[in-house]
């Protein structure tokens, strides 16, 4: 049975975990996962993806089940090797990956969600990095990626103690955009894609090429690469667009050139 589901509806993607009960993260779901993001960047279509677990939860953690045959060290740093390589495409990724978090994001689910460019959860969803509590630490760069989110002393608490906290608490600790009902949060998060999928293509790519750089270098080469993006976008057919569009007082018809 496959382990990733992927729609296409015009200019927005879902890929859906299917990996029952707790949509584990597998090292077919990981294989998987890849496939579809290799499908999703040939697609020129797709602007904005979203991803979601099927049933009761988003990820509920690894597989432990693989985990508890795992013989020696190598192996197990080879997996994390693997699962952090993953990561980074989603984080890397040119289109705007956003996760919508509902019943839990444990360990590895919560650290796939922590590589999307956006994340929004419902209110009673549980999201926490409980590793410690098997033994071991996260593997997926879950360490890295907390703090920078939560800062230091938080993701502290959060991995040390391996308690999860709430949609309620992840949003005031800024480990989510935003929260909603689990009646509401399909409809509320699909209208922002919606409004991102609006967006230029180009111009969304730029924005997010820039906005990865800004972790990594100084404000000066950031601003010097965000410089060489801006003049880029003004040699594009949608940049005359939007600026008529605007002098003209109406919506932009952009067409991704």
């Amino acid at each position: 049975m496959k382990q990733v589901k992927l729609q296409v509806e015009g200019r927005i993607a879902t890929i859906r975990l299917n990996h029952p009960p707790a949509n584990a993260m597998s090292r077919q779901m990981v294989e998987e996962l890849g496939q579809v993001l290799e499908e999703l960047r040939k697609n020129d279509r797709v602007k904005v993806i979203l991803l979601a677990g099927e049933g009761k939860f988003f990820a509920a953690g690894a597989d432990i089940k693989e985990l508890a045959h795992i013989s020696s060290g190598e192996e197990a740093r080879e997996l994390a090797l693997k699962g952090q390589s993953l990561l980074e495409r989603i984080e890397t990724f040119h289109k705007p990956i956003i996760a919508l978090i509902h019943g839990a994001a444990l360990g590895g689910g919560l650290e796939l969600a922590m590589a999307c460019h956006m994340r929004f959860a419902t209110e009673g969803a549980k999201l926490g990095l409980p590793e410690l509590n098997l033994g071991i630490i996260p593997g997926f760069a879950g360490t890295q990626r907390l703090p920078r989110l939560v800062g230091k002393a938080k993701a502290l608490e959060m991995i040390l103690t391996g308690e999860p906290v709430s949609g309620e608490i992840a949003k005031q600790i800024s480990l989510v955009n935003g929260i909603y009902s689990e009646e509401e949060i399909w409809e509320n998060v699909t209208d922002i894609a919606a409004r991102i999928a609006e967006k230029g293509k180009i111009a969304l790519t730029h924005a997010l090429l820039a906005v990865e750089r800004s972790e990594t270098v100084s404000v000066r080469e950031g601003g010097a690469w965000e410089a060489e993006l801006f003049g880029k976008s003004f040699e594009t057919e949608d940049k005359k667009e939007g600026m008529a569009a605007f002098l003209e007082k109406r919506p932009p018809k952009f067409s991704d050139r």
